[in-house]
């Protein structure tokens, strides 16, 4: 039966919103290969739900910054399992909250190196492999991780926020560059799993800020994900995951908002 599903490649797939797209695909029929960039400890809910799913899986580690292991990236996921990779979830991303200011040089190349550069590379790797059986099996898709600030960027993480616009921008542009053997599709979540500077009052405050009047889950995201993986009519579009708040547009990030 494992011999039969398809590969799925999710970066940055050990932990947080990693994991529960992971989790999602393992019960949606896929087996996973789940990248880490330094840490390859996946989360033990993780592997439970794989493990129910009948969800084979691999761990293999890249750092996303260094030329020659990104471009490595889908050959290793796919010599793991024995046969090419079908599905990409390009999930990891550099994302430093405490960014402020004007971004230098330096800091662009960082910031567009792993959440632009990396993403556009990995997605004609798995468009170069041998796949003699890809239209049979419904075809090859990419789907990036984006966030909801790319229609209204906001004052902080300028870097960061450009490096997203930029992966927003590629995605189009792989769809037409990579149709018809590759489908290229967005998510773009917003506020989803918050880190220790935020509190729980805050949360409930900027739940209560957004149009929905609720943020996203993990589980909104990753479903999300799935159904873009098998849409086969469907491709060069963003889903926006966020309670709305691409609709709205926010002065700052959200870690600096509705604080008391």
């Amino acid at each position: 039966m494992t011999g039969r599903r398809p590969i799925a490649l999710v970066t940055g797939g050990c932990r947080r919103v990693g994991a529960a797209i992971a989790a999602r695909l393992g019960e949606g029929g896929y087996d996973l290969a789940l990248h880490g960039g330094h840490r390859l400890d996946p989360d033990p809910e993780l592997i439970a739900r794989l493990d129910r799913a009948g969800a084979a899986y691999r761990l293999l580690r890249a750092d996303l910054s260094i030329a020659a292991q990104v471009d490595g990236l889908i050959d290793d996921a796919a010599a793991a399992f024995g046969r090419p990779v079908r599905l990409l979830v390009n999930n990891a991303s550099r994302f430093d909250a405490n960014e402020a200011g004007l971004p230098d040089m330096a800091a662009l190349i960082d910031y567009f190196a792993v959440n632009a550069a990396a993403p556009f590379r990995l997605a004609v790797r798995l468009a170069a492999q041998a796949d003699d059986n890809a239209d049979a099996a419904g075809g090859r898709a990419v789907v990036n991780l984006l966030d909801q600030r790319i229609d209204h960027p906001n004052h902080d993480q300028i870097a960061y926020t450009l490096s997203k616009q930029a992966l927003a921008a590629a995605t189009r542009t792989l769809a037409v560059a990579l149709a018809p053997g590759v489908r290229v599709n967005g998510v773009a979540p917003g506020l989803t799993l918050p880190t220790a500077d935020y509190d729980a009052v805050q949360m409930e405050r900027l739940a209560s800020m957004m149009p929905l009047r609720r943020l996203p889950n993990p589980a909104d995201i990753a479903e999300a994900v799935h159904y873009l993986a098998t849409a086969p009519a469907v491709t060069g579009q963003t889903l926006f995951v966020d309670g709305g708040a691409a609709m709205t547009g926010f002065e700052r990030d959200f870690v600096n908002l509705a604080r008391d």
